[in-house]
């Protein structure tokens, strides 16, 4: 096991606890106490970022933002802060998940471990050469997991990715944000995971939308679900 995760926590006994935890996985570890420092530390080596909230100077959401100028790698904000409008911003600000402290070890790992594998998908390991979609000006690349607007490639997070690529296969289909949920995040469906699956859409159609207020793509059918023609 290669993968590097980017742990960002100004608490020492925090980022000591989580080192000692991953490096039994056999997981390479590298460690920022704050927003400034894993800026400066994040390179195209990062496989996962875990992102505390609360630092001095600049808080994780502002870190979030600035790291998605220069990585799709996973994020997941690990915080106290665990109200669903705390959630909501994380994802807003382009985390692709959200664990609360105080957390379990078998917690921490299966989190980290579904990231991992969902950005290894992402970032192209292919199994057999796909199709190549087009809708209106947007063009998908299923084989090498690419999205283009008027030929130019767009940066979508993966969570974004698979969100609409999931609804292109299964197009014509009203998709529940149930369904979407349980598909993407491969977890049991819960009420407030509803706000989480608005948040990624909004995202998404503000990427790959004209006019994301009138969507042309990804459409809303009001209590039941979203679906592409």
């Amino acid at each position: 096991m290669n993968e590097k995760i980017m742990v960002v926590d100004d608490h020492d006994d925090i980022r000591e606890v989580i080192y000692v935890l991953l490096t039994n996985e056999g997981y390479q570890i590298i460690e920022a106490k704050n927003g400034k420092e894993a800026l400066e530390l994040l390179d195209d080596s990062i496989d996962l970022i875990i992102l505390d909230v609360m630092m001095p100077e600049m808080n994780g959401y502002q870190v979030c933002l600035l790291m998605r100028e220069k990585t799709n790698a996973p994020i997941l904000f690990l915080t106290a802060k665990g109200q669903e409008s705390d959630k909501t911003l994380g994802f807003s600000s382009g985390g692709d998940d959200y664990l609360t402290k105080p957390f379990s070890y078998n917690e921490l790992n299966v989190r980290v471990k579904a990231l991992l594998r969902r950005y290894h998908v992402y970032q192209g390991k292919k199994e057999e050469a796909k199709a190549i979609i087009r809708l209106n000006d947007l063009e998908i690349d299923q084989e090498h997991k690419e999205v283009y607007l008027n030929k130019n490639k767009l940066s979508l997070t993966d969570i974004e990715y698979e969100i609409l690529d999931y609804l292109v296969l299964n197009r014509k289909q009203v998709i529940s944000a149930s369904q979407l949920f349980e598909t993407i995040w491969h977890e049991n469906y819960y009420y407030g995971a509803n706000n989480t699956i608005m948040v990624h859409i909004r995202n998404l159609r503000k990427k790959i939308e004209e006019d994301p207020q009138n969507p042309r793509i990804i459409k809303t059918v009001w209590g039941k679900g979203y679906y592409i023609d």
